[in-house]
């Protein structure tokens, strides 16, 4: 795109130099480019409007996404800049205080996405926060304006990989009038717009999927009794410890495989939003690469080895005898059990549920650190924000400080959403395993309140630190992806949402510890000693 700063004889005829200069296979212009203002919705923003015929052009065509084409006395709206105002097909805007029907909204790829639709400031300087509109030739020369109107040639060459080498033999001529926007300066322009979102995904992605390990690792923990009796039966009928092995990994496999499919349509479905902040961005929906296929294929079934092949293998390694009596594996005994006998029954039921099984409360623990850390990466990320881009006189949304707070807003309720469901998952896994002590407690006097409570607080216990460690953690993973100065926000906005995950933990703890304290001792005895 050739620029001259004003109608003059002088740029007119350098404009018309450089469309007959060698490599030019086509052009479109020059058209007026007029620096003006819109109204709409009682503000009051600066654009810039570019005078266009109602035929489309050889050269830069903008796609009508919506309504129809310049004509006699309407406007057509950039996609990106009528989102911001919320301006739609059928409104009535005013352009340099003239009001004009808005007949459509298009999408170019021959100028900045919005907000940087100014190409050069009035002048040829610096350009400035603007949006960009469409008028017919006549319509946008008749605005008035502080500045005389520049005018814009599209141009298409035979290389277009020459695109830079092409402006810069100009540029190099002394005095030229002319100056040059070109493609790959408008793409990284453009891909400007995504440097915010990059972070986000890529550390969401990697906690999201530790998370997910802890959440396979502990269901594969709570099924831990249902293999060991399923490979006593196969070991009673003469099965091997490789097709025993098999049969119990299977159901983890074909389940990981069915999720990465899954997975993989969702995240290919959810493209066209992430990759178009603002609205001035337009693609085609391309299905996965078949590497990333099979990596998420890999990686999906790595996960559900590498958590459930050590309970499969425990399965195997019992005898059959016991296998088929489903007879409760011994819990470990630690030093913390032993200075728990002091305390209150709740709390040393909870203390001992938390020191015998070691592994399940690490996991539980990673998991409520890496949804706290995400949490207050979100506060931090909200806390920095700017009011927004300033457009002249009134201020518009930033469509990358709102991409990226969208995108970690959903990536933190992701978080949370697996958090809770691996709370729900260890806590109802670890009922389960300790009925038979719960029961013997219930015969020694303990209620079931005190029983809900000592197994709601073996969750909780390791909630606290873990919290307390996500905070930091939170903050210094916002720091090292951050752009530019990091705003804290108030400590006790902090404190007070690691309150809440305590609190949610100790909640969603207490609804499968109420149902497990509620079951019949003699029920839960006797089965125990069949």
């Amino acid at each position: 795109m050739a620029y001259a700063e004003d109608g003059s004889r002088t740029n007119l005829s350098a404009l018309a130099a450089v469309s007959r200069a060698p490599g030019v296979t086509g052009r479109g212009g020059p058209y007026p480019l007029v620096y003006t203002t819109v109204k709409a919705d009682g503000r009051t923003v600066n654009a810039v409007a570019e005078g266009r015929g109602p035929v489309p052009a050889p050269v830069d065509r903008p796609l009508v996404t919506s309504g129809r084409w310049v004509r006699a006395g309407g406007v057509v709206v950039e996609r990106g800049f009528a989102r911001a105002l919320g301006i739609r097909v059928g409104d009535r805007i005013a352009v340099s205080g003239r009001i004009f029907p808005v007949v459509g909204i298009a999408v170019t790829a021959a100028t900045a996405v919005y907000p940087w639709s100014e190409p050069w400031g009035p002048g040829g300087g610096p350009s400035d926060y603007a949006g960009l509109v469409w008028l017919t030739e006549t319509d946008a020369r008749a605005l008035p304006s502080p500045f005389p109107p520049a005018y814009i040639l599209d141009l298409k060459l035979a290389d277009p990989a020459a695109a830079a080498a092409f402006a810069d033999s100009y540029d190099m001529t002394v005095g030229s009038p002319v100056q040059f926007h070109t493609w790959p300066g408008i793409a990284s322009q453009a891909a400007v717009a995504l440097r915010s979102t990059e972070p986000v995904l890529d550390v969401g992605a990697w906690l999201l999927g530790l998370l997910a390990i802890a959440g396979v690792a502990g269901l594969a923990a709570g099924r831990a009794v249902q293999q060991t009796r399923r490979a006593g039966l196969l070991k009673a009928v003469g099965a091997t410890p490789g097709l025993i092995t098999c049969v119990l990994l299977a159901e983890y496999l074909v389940l990981a495989l069915l999720a990465a499919a899954i997975g993989l349509l969702a995240g290919s479905l959810s493209v066209p939003g992430l990759s178009d902040p603002g609205g001035s961005l337009i693609g085609t929906l391309s299905p996965p690469a078949s590497g990333t296929v099979i990596a998420v294929a890999f990686l999906a079934v790595l996960a559900a080895v590498l958590t459930t092949l050590a309970p499969t293998l425990r399965a195997i390694r019992t005898s059959t005898v016991r296998a088929l009596a489903d007879s409760p594996r011994p819990p470990r005994r630690t030093a913390l059990t032993a200075l728990s006998l002091r305390l209150p029954v709740p709390v040393l039921l909870g203390m001992r549920l938390t020191a015998r099984r070691p592994v399940r409360t690490l996991l539980h623990a990673a998991g409520i650190t890496v949804t706290t850390s995400a949490a207050v990466a979100l506060l931090t990320f909200d806390a920095r924000r700017a009011p927004g881009l300033n457009l002249g006189s009134a201020t518009l949304p930033d469509p990358d400080d709102g991409q990226g707070l969208h995108l970690l807003m959903a990536v933190t309720a992701a978080l949370m959403l697996l958090a809770a469901v691996n709370v729900i998952v260890i806590a109802w896994t670890t009922a389960l395993e300790t009925r038979r002590a719960q029961a013997i407690a219930r015969t020694l006097g303990a209620t079931p309140g005190q029983v809900t409570f000592g197994l709601a607080l073996g969750q909780v216990l390791p909630a606290l630190p873990a919290t307390l460690a996500g905070i930091p953690l939170g903050l210094g993973m916002y720091a090292i992806n951050a752009v530019g100065p990091v705003t804290l926000p108030p400590a006790w906005v902090i404190l007070t949402a690691a309150a809440g995950i305590v609190l949610a933990v100790a909640a969603l703890t207490a609804i499968p510890a109420q149902i497990a304290a509620r079951r019949p001792v003699a029920t839960v005895l006797s089965s125990e000693i069949a």
